[in-house]
């Protein structure tokens, strides 16, 4: 199972909804810095398809320490769809073997990952739940899954840091051939679970008590566009390092359920337990 740190890090990036008020400027450079973060995270929520290379590092004890590194498809509409796969997946000395692929349409999640299917006890390689069940019976392994995919979410991603008040451009960078300007910061973890629901923002306020502030930096194009994200705090004596890498922005994508005849249903007991 992944550690407290790492699925609160799940929880930080994968936020929606009303974004955090203005940071206080301490003077001009620190003015406009925050206003381009506000820019940047306004763009984020206009784009309606993006794709990402992802890096989730954690330190600590040998139980503590693990990896996660994948890419993953987004689009916005007509229909709300990702199509995550996570290559690496390793925690507390274990591989995930095979890593895992997500794809998420609509209220449908289909997770393919030999693990799950082994603990699970189906056939088909792809398992099809509905959202809206996973919080309910014994869909641990799933939730779990799916909170490792869904956490480097572009517009909640970009939406956290502007709850920082020492934001500031320090200089400027190329990231992937485009020409972009650096900031760096950090955030309250406090002021920035403010932009969540009542439940994630007790989730993550629980998961982060010992961490106060995240670091971070952000890499913004000409059009304030982020193309690269970076964040790390620690908890504990356990560190997390996270860098999103995006690119593809409102480019046409594909993204498609398996095959009927390749998913099955995941039973309402998993592994017999």
């Amino acid at each position: 199972m992944a550690p407290a740190l790492v699925l609160g890090a799940a929880a930080l990036v994968a936020v929606t909804g009303c974004g955090a008020q203005s940071a206080a400027p301490l003077g001009n450079v620190k003015l406009v810095a925050a206003e381009a973060v506000q820019e940047s995270a306004q763009k984020a929520e206009e784009v309606t398809t993006y794709s990402a290379d992802v890096v989730l590092d954690v330190t600590g004890g040998a139980q503590d320490s693990g990896k996660v590194q994948g890419s993953l498809v987004y689009q916005g509409k007509p229909e709300l769809a990702t199509d995550i796969t996570l290559d690496v997946i390793s925690f507390g000395g274990r591989n995930v073997p095979g890593g895992a692929r997500a794809i998420l349409v609509g209220e449908t999640a289909y997770v393919k990952s030999e693990l799950l299917t082994q603990l699970a006890g189906v056939s088909k390689p792809w398992i099809k739940v509905s959202v809206g069940d996973l919080d309910t019976g014994g869909q641990g392994e799933v939730r779990e899954l799916m909170a490792q995919a869904q956490q480097f979410d572009l517009a909640g991603t970009v939406k956290l840091l502007t709850a920082s008040k020492d934001v500031k451009a320090v200089g400027t960078e190329t990231v992937g051939g485009v020409d972009t300007t650096h900031y760096s910061g950090t955030f309250p973890v406090a002021e920035a679970a403010q932009v969540l629901d009542p439940t994630q923002r007790e989730r993550l306020q629980e998961q982060f008590a010992h961490a106060k502030n995240v670091k971070f930096d952000l890499w913004a194009d000409g059009q304030s566009l982020p193309r690269k994200v970076t964040m790390s705090g620690s908890e504990q004596g356990t560190a997390f390092t996270m860098a999103v890498h995006f690119k593809g922005f409102n480019e046409p994508v594909t993204i498609a359920a398996p095959p009927a005849d390749q998913v099955g249903d995941l039973p309402e007991n998993p592994g017999g337990n």
